[in-house]
This record gives C-alpha cells, structure tokens and sequence, in this order.
C-alpha cells in the first residue's frame, strides 16, 4: 500500500470542544504486523474528555489523535499479517487513534465483528462492552440471583453494564437521573435518583441486607458510601473519579488516595473486598494473556448484541466533521448512552 490520505483531530494541546477541528494527514503503509483500517464508527467517551484536560493516567504527550476505540474495515495488512483479513470489518480498542477516517493498528488487537451488526452499535460495546463484561463477570464474579448497585447506569458503561447483569439474571438497581429512569426499567433496572440526598437510604430501601456489588467510578465520597452499602462477602469495584475532572488536584494525587482507600478496604475482616479496574492492566507484563482475555471479552459482549441478547444505546450520530458538537452534546449530561462519530 502507498500512503493514504487522513482526515483527522488531533489534539494539540488542552482544549475546550470548539477548539477541535478536523485536519488532513496521511497515514503510511501498515509495517509488520500491522493493519490499515477504513473508520466506519468511532466513539467519544470520558477517556477523550480527561485526555482533552490533561488528566487522564497514562495519555501520550500532545500532539496526538484521540478516539479509544473504532469499527471499520481492514484495508491492507503488513509483512507477517493474516491477508485474509483484508476486507474484514473489524472493531478495535485503541486508547488513542480512532478519530480519523483511517487507522493503523496491531493485527494481534483486532476483532471480528458478526455479519448483520451496524458498525456504529458494535462500537457502542467495545471499550464499554469489554469493562462492563470484565468489572461483571472478573472482577465482582456476581452469581445468578444477586444484587447489584450500578452508578450512572444510563451512561456508556452503565447501559452495557446492567443489560449484560439482567441477562445473567442478577437483580440491578442503577443510578440515574429521572429522565432516564423509564428507559432503564425498560432494561430491568431498578432506577434511584442520583441526586437524592439520602442516597445511601433509598439503596437500603430496596436491598435492606446490603448488595452483592457496587460498580462505581464516580469518586473517592461516592466509594464510601458504596462500600457501606455492600453486603458480606460483597464486591466494590472502582473504575474511574468523575467528580475530579475539575479537580486542582494533581491526578496522581487522585490515584494515590484512590488506591490506598481500596487498600484499606481490602485489607478489614469484614468479608468485603474492593478492587480498582484497568482496562489496560496486565498488557505490558503479559500481552498475550491481556489480549485473548480482551478478545474473549468482547467477542462474548458482540455476540450478544448479534443475538439481540443486549441492545447499542447510540445516543446520537455525527460526521467527523462536526467533531466539536458531537463533543458538547457528549459532555452535556443530557444523553443515554454513547455519541458515535461517523467518519
């Protein structure tokens, strides 16, 4: 292959969405081991959002193109790669690079998506669909017939989250704000208002013995009360801080706090554990272990969604083009679900 001809964003340094606009690049032929991908869907998420501050744990420098995650069909394959994969359509975990109407990508990271799955519901469930399959079924290791607490159960994760627990035939109840709550019981969710002042109060009211795991990324305050919430023998599991987006505070500072309270927690003879989740854990020790866990993860979540098992939540479709809207609408806290870009 010769160079090809991008579209992309990228993000030069902290900006505010009207700050982002599409630029033209190019993208050299895909090296050993590698794949060119023609982006059909890619997504915006909270990952881009802390990125696009600054402060999330891990970013590359600036510049760099954003997007965690993509759909698209495989265009060409480098030396030492499968050539049956050209013409595949495929999704892909990216952590950067997916905001471009192509990408390169590691062939080893790839995934086939099932015939007859739009590509844009496919990427609704990559990222999100592999954390909520893995906090779910890995890290809490919830039983058919037990409770479950899922903070912001109308978001990306959360959406993915309490459909893949009611279909295990656990009970859910989810935080949300009431406008959501007539579609999450729609997905069999048991919905609290998230801005309730006795949230603690309202949980207990319907699950007066405790839950059986609390799935939390809200913040350090939000853990405490999910940690009194959970019943003995039950799992918190910590995947983000929301709250400190805005924060001054410096995110290793965060982390650190975060992490020795789920030390603490851990560590009492109360029958409880807690445990924070990693989407990325484990790749740089063990490769090979990290992406047949990702790929089973995922293929496991897509073919739900071929079934008809769980259902996308696209809150919304934009052209690349009009990258800065599709941000502002994701960050709005008006949606249900996910804002897909379609380059």
């Amino acid at each position: 292959m010769t160079d090809t001809t991008v579209h992309e964003v990228v993000l030069r340094h902290l900006s505010t969405p009207t700050e982002l606009h599409v630029t033209e690049g190019t993208r050299g032929a895909p090296a050993v081991g590698q794949a060119m991908i023609r982006v059909e869907a890619t997504g915006i998420s909270f990952a881009e959002r802390s990125m696009r501050r600054g402060r999330y744990p891990g970013q590359p420098a600036f510049p760099f193109v954003p997007g965690y995650d993509l759909v698209g069909t495989v265009l060409g394959v480098g030396a030492a790669a499968d050539d049956d994969l050209v013409g595949q359509r495929v999704a892909v975990a990216t952590k950067t690079g997916g905001w471009a109407t192509h990408a390169v990508v590691d062939v080893h990271d790839v995934v086939p998506v099932p015939d007859g799955v739009e590509a844009a519901d496919a990427e609704t469930m990559i990222v999100n669909g592999i954390t909520a399959w893995q906090m779910l079924h890995r890290s809490a290791r919830v039983r058919r017939g037990g409770t479950v607490l899922v903070h912001g159960a109308s978001g990306g994760v959360g959406t993915v989250l309490v459909q893949l627990a009611t279909h295990a035939g656990i009970r859910v109840i989810g935080t949300a704000a009431p406008r959501n709550h007539d579609a999450l019981r729609q997905l069999g969710v048991e919905p609290v208002d998230y801005a309730t002042p006795d949230l603690v109060g309202a949980v207990r009211a319907l699950a007066p013995d405790g839950v059986d795991a609390v799935f939390d990324h809200v913040g350090i305050e939000s853990m405490r009360r999910s940690w009194s919430l959970l019943a003995r023998g039950g799992a918190l599991v910590a995947y983000g801080t929301a709250t400190e987006l805005e924060s001054d505070r410096s995110v290793a500072s965060v982390f650190a706090e975060l992490i020795g309270r789920i030390a603490l927690w851990t560590v009492l003879p109360n029958g409880r554990r807690a445990s924070f989740y990693d989407f990325w854990g484990g790749k740089r020790l063990r490769p090979a272990a990290f992406r047949k866990r990702q790929h089973q993860d995922l293929a496991a979540v897509l073919g739900l969604l071929a079934e008809g098992a769980i259902v996308p939540a696209v809150a919304a479709r934009f052209p690349l083009e009009e990258i800065s809207s599709a941000v502002e609408l994701a960050e709005s806290g008006t949606i249900r679900g996910k804002v897909v870009l379609v380059p």
